[in-house]
């Protein structure tokens, strides 16, 4: 015996089909019935402007989790950027970090699963990077390196929102090239531009490597294992937690969460995503200064 569902706008119609193939029952049922996962991005949806999270924000996902739905991060970040934020959302125990590259269970603080940049790619990420005078941002599970003399520098790459979380996350080395010869464990590279023609000249001259790119911020490449994506990670958090993506909900704001919000049995856009992303969501709610996040969570995950 097995179910099929098919969705329509905030409904489920669920289907009962035995070995046989005959049709035994349907059923109609919201999407507060089907939802036993909410999956939030960071920047932009959880965080507000200042990068801090709305109180009321962690009041709607406590309350979440009293009803049993659990809630995790699906982010770009890396675990270390992080820690503040775990302290103040102590209940959330997974996330799906550096776009899906990393599965990580911070109670256990393990990866659950991972997919590692090649030597070839990350030599190759270097030397495209370099032709660009870009600023590159290496990943792995634990740690994170940049060019001592760029680590300062974020406001020349249209990232100076970033710069404090640089300087308290990131290893200043002086020899990146030397440093990433020697690890085997890089997950992620951050590639920082001073404008979007530098970024698409060196997208075209990485193009052709086994490698997933994501256009993010003003001008920034954010760079995994081909086929790694927001969606395949949470899809594999899905697997490990024993839930299906029919049975979560995704919050997003920007291109780098739609692979993720087309995936998700319910999708959910910021009031501050652009159309693009509004379009292919089933409901838009506030914006991130405005407990946008709390807002969806109460709506549909709360009786």
């Amino acid at each position: 015996m097995f179910r099929i569902y098919f969705k329509d706008r905030c409904m489920y119609t669920e289907y009962l089909i035995n070995g046989t193939g005959h049709l035994m029952m349907t059923r109609r049922t919201g999407m507060k019935d089907m939802i036993r996962l909410v999956a939030v991005d960071m920047d932009g949806t959880l965080l507000k402007t200042d990068k801090s999270i709305h109180p009321d924000t962690v009041r709607d996902i406590k309350e979440a989790e009293r009803h049993g739905v659990i809630a995790a991060f699906c982010t770009g970040r890396a675990v270390p950027e992080l820690k503040g934020f775990l302290d103040t959302l102590s209940m959330i125990r997974y996330g799906v970090c550096l776009a899906g590259a990393l599965i990580y269970d911070f109670y256990e603080k393990r990866a659950l699963h991972k997919r590692v940049l090649g030597s070839l790619c990350v030599q190759s990420i270097l030397r495209a990077a370099e032709k660009e005078d870009a600023m590159v941002h290496f990943l792995t599970e634990t740690d994170s390196f940049v060019r001592a003399d760029q680590i300062n520098r974020l406001s020349e790459y249209n990232m100076a929102s970033y710069q404090r979380l640089y300087q308290e996350t990131a290893l200043p080395v002086s020899d990146l090239n030397s440093e990433m010869q020697k690890r085997r464990d890089v997950l992620k590279a951050n590639v920082h531009f001073h404008s979007t023609e530098d970024r698409q000249e060196c997208l075209d001259a990485l193009s052709a490597l086994p490698l997933s790119f994501i256009c993010s911020e003003a001008s920034t490449l954010e760079i995994t294992a081909k086929g790694v994506s927001k969606a395949s990670g949470l899809s594999m958090l899905g697997l490990c937690l024993g839930i299906p993506l029919k049975s979560v909900m995704a919050i997003g704001d920007g291109n780098n969460d739609l692979s993720m919000l087309r995936s998700v049995g319910t999708a959910i856009a910021m009031g501050n995503a652009g159309p693009e992303l509004k379009a292919v969501c089933d409901y838009v709610t506030d914006d991130n200064d405005n407990n946008g996040v709390g807002k969806a969570i109460r709506r549909f995950c709360c009786p």
